[in-house]
């Protein structure tokens, strides 16, 4: 049975940009291209890519992992061993991971064939590559950056399900705003864009109106924070960069 790089995004959590990256480095390549072209994944691929990831999730860089995976001299149990002990020294938070690697051997063992979704549950929603070298470069020095590389460290899989919750239940109220016809310079747009700041300082990292609003800019011109704004709703990205700088305007003295 082999499956869509689609797929394969949808168990592993990661994006369909990661897994393309993987292929373009050979870390993992997929078994199968359909005539069109197209990436088709193996069994044996969802393996090795449980393996990435669990290699990401230690924060081995990826030159590592593909030199470690590619060892002639280590088959795939030492591998989950390897990982196991790694992973029960890491403290609190990643105890629900050394249970899954556990879960993982013991599958092997037994010849149980896990589904994907078993494979990928311990890592939720998380992608441990989107956007992480980029925002290590632009703001790695920052205090900002410091604080929410430590929270974000301590979350569990349920804090990050909650933090999205929040965050779909936050987007389709904007929606229902736009759909209302409220203007970004409004009351309800304003609060909305308060919300979305507030938001932030609970989850990541103290957000300042000014830096706020710096932030409403980037969701505009990065074309790739626009689209997961403009996925909500279209034109989201930019009614929320109005209403970000008019509740900004708001709270000045």
């Amino acid at each position: 049975m082999s499956h869509t790089v689609g797929q394969v995004s949808g168990f592993a959590g990661i994006t369909v940009r990661t897994l393309h990256h993987y292929d373009e480095i050979g870390l993992l390549v997929p078994s199968e291209r359909t005539h069109a072209g197209h990436r088709r994944y193996s069994d044996a691929d969802l393996d090795r890519l449980q393996q990435i990831l669990f290699y990401r999730e230690l924060g081995f860089p990826l030159d590592e992992v593909a030199a470690l995976l590619d060892d002639p001299e280590t088959d795939p149990r030492a591998h989950l061993r390897r990982q196991h002990e790694l992973l029960t020294a890491r403290i609190e938070k990643l105890q629900k991971m050394a249970a899954a690697v556990e879960h993982a051997m013991e599958a092997r063992k037994m010849g149980i064939n896990l589904t994907p979704e078993e494979r990928f549950e311990v890592f939720g929603d998380k992608d441990p590559e989107q956007y992480a070298e980029e925002a290590e470069q632009r703001w790695g020095g920052t205090d900002a950056y410091a604080e929410s590389q430590r929270r974000a460290a301590s979350y569990t899989k349920d804090d990050w399900k909650r933090m999205q919750a929040e965050v779909a239940d936050w987007g389709a109220r904007y929606d229902a705003l736009m759909t209302a016809g409220e203007p970004a310079t409004g009351e309800a747009a304003m609060d909305l864009a308060e919300e979305h700041r507030l938001h932030i300082c609970r989850w990541f990292y103290e957000c300042p109106h000014d830096m706020h609003r710096s932030l409403g800019e980037m969701y505009v011109a990065d074309e790739r924070f626009k689209a997961f704004y403009d996925s909500m709703r279209p034109g989201l990205a930019q009614h929320l960069r109005e209403a970000i700088t008019a509740n900004a305007a708001r709270a000045r003295p």
